[in-house]
């Protein structure tokens, strides 16, 4: 509540949790109720973290009709208040996370599923450091084909990719100038921004923090800063696997250390390879990538992106300094040894991609997992065997896979495939451009 007494302007709150797909679902409440729900919460329908990608219920889902579609408590996260800078009025967003009634984790809770992993680390006296890089799309989607927005300075389109270009980040300086600002306000650590591969694509990392918790926290709460400063600034903001047929697409890639209990990094070896707890982590990451391909890509359009030569992984196999890898060993001084894990696309939940990677490692690194020797050269042509290549592939490895089952609980299991399952029926009624405007702004 302090940060709603230092400003007295704010009139109106909003409360808000991630559903599984990662689309924030909440209430506008008055500011002067604030204290209510600070002390005793709200209430959402259990069901309602378990929405499919239209906000429709999940047809025979055990949360609705069987139960009596009843509520769960919603209580906050130790994030406490922050603003939402993209909003006209002086506005409050108070995150939070459910629970049922008695006080227990509901187990469909996505930020739930990743603070269950937390506790097997914490466990085994262990503590995931964790940093994520966000690529997004600027883009024009008034018109009938989506375009680079026109620059502010000069009015004009870039029509090609300008990788690492100050020209293309200086196009719009001042949405990157509001965008850093409402980062430093609502502490999110954004660092270093870069143009990408595409025309109007670019990518910023998140630094490296102890509190994986709060590394999915400010992934998930960069997505809607962004989406929402972009739509206020005439163009979209956009976190879609593969808005573009001939561009490459967006990815979420993700980097981890994990320290003992005297804050050792269990990776360095004091050289260049790494520890054999190293390569158990890679071996749990990789023996688990079929299964988890769902949660790295969760909608129809994520397969689009994940083909060979597009800078998107397709293949299971591992890597030394190699970005055509699944997973990559970036070169490091030995402390700074870690995993990247390069498969999630920009448009995953963070809550479940962070879980799922994390979990994985730790199954492997309980196993000692067997890890296949590092490759060298272009993943596409090791023979490598392949991630499920549809999206119903995916979901069906996914339902099976018993690594899945060591991560995450029965009934986020169960009510993720029944999500993903009808998502897969009725997106076959959809054309291209309906598909485009469905994600666009959603995920």
């Amino acid at each position: 509540m302090d940060w709603l007494r230092e400003h007295p302007e704010v009139k109106t709150i909003r409360v808000a949790a991630a559903d599984l797909n990662g689309v924030p679902r909440g209430k506008r409440i008055p500011a002067r109720f604030a204290d209510k729900v600070m002390t005793e919460g709200t209430k959402f329908p259990f069901s309602v973290l378990n929405m499919d990608i239209w906000g429709e219920d999940i047809e025979n889902s055990p949360l609705v009709f069987e139960s009596g579609d009843p509520d769960g408590m919603l209580l906050p996260t130790e994030r406490g208040f922050m603003p939402m800078p993209w909003l006209d009025a002086p506005t409050g967003l108070l995150p939070l996370w459910m629970f049922h009634p008695d006080g227990r984790p509901y187990a469909g809770d996505p930020r739930q599923a990743l603070a269950r992993v937390m506790e097997r680390y914490k466990a085994a006296g262990l503590t995931p450091v964790v940093a994520t890089e966000l690529e997004f799309f600027l883009i024009d989607d008034s018109g009938k084909t989506l375009r680079v927005p026109p620059s502010p300075r000069s009015g004009k389109r870039r029509t090609g990719a300008e990788t690492l270009s100050l020209r293309a980040l200086d196009t719009f300086d001042s949405f990157f100038t509001q965008l850093y600002e409402a980062c430093e306000a609502m502490d999110i650590p954004a660092d270093t921004a870069i143009s990408e591969a595409a025309p109007g694509q670019f990518e910023i990392n998140l630094m490296h923090q102890s509190d994986a918790l709060k590394a999915a926290d400010d992934a998930w709460l960069f997505k809607l800063v962004v989406k929402g400063l972009a739509r206020g600034a005439g163009f979209a903001g956009s976190f879609m696997a593969k808005p573009y047929e001939l561009w490459n697409g967006n990815g979420m890639h993700m980097h981890f250390s994990i320290l003992d209990h005297e804050g050792r990094n269990i990776f360095d070896d004091g050289g260049d390879l790494g520890t054999d707890v190293l390569r158990h982590a890679v071996g749990g990451c990789l023996e688990a990538m079929p299964g988890s391909t769902l949660i790295f890509a969760p909608h129809e359009n994520s397969y689009d992106r994940l083909v060979p030569n597009a800078h998107a992984p397709t293949g299971i196999g591992w890597a030394y300094e190699n970005r055509t890898a699944a997973i990559r060993i970036p070169s490091s001084g030995p402390a700074a040894r870690r995993i990247e894990h390069r498969v999630a696309g920009g448009d995953v939940n963070p809550y479940l991609t962070i879980a799922a990677v994390l979990g994985a490692a730790l199954n492997g690194i309980e196993d000692k997992a067997p890890c296949p020797p590092a490759f060298s050269g272009n993943a596409y042509e090791q023979g490598l065997n392949q991630l499920p290549g549809t999206w119903a592939e995916a979901i069906d490895a996914f339902a099976a896979a018993p690594s899945i089952r060591r991560i995450f609980p029965p009934e986020l299991i169960e009510n993720f495939v029944m999500t993903k399952r009808q998502e897969l029926h009725y997106m076959a009624e959809l054309s291209d451009e309906e598909t485009v405007e469905l994600y666009l702004d959603t995920v």
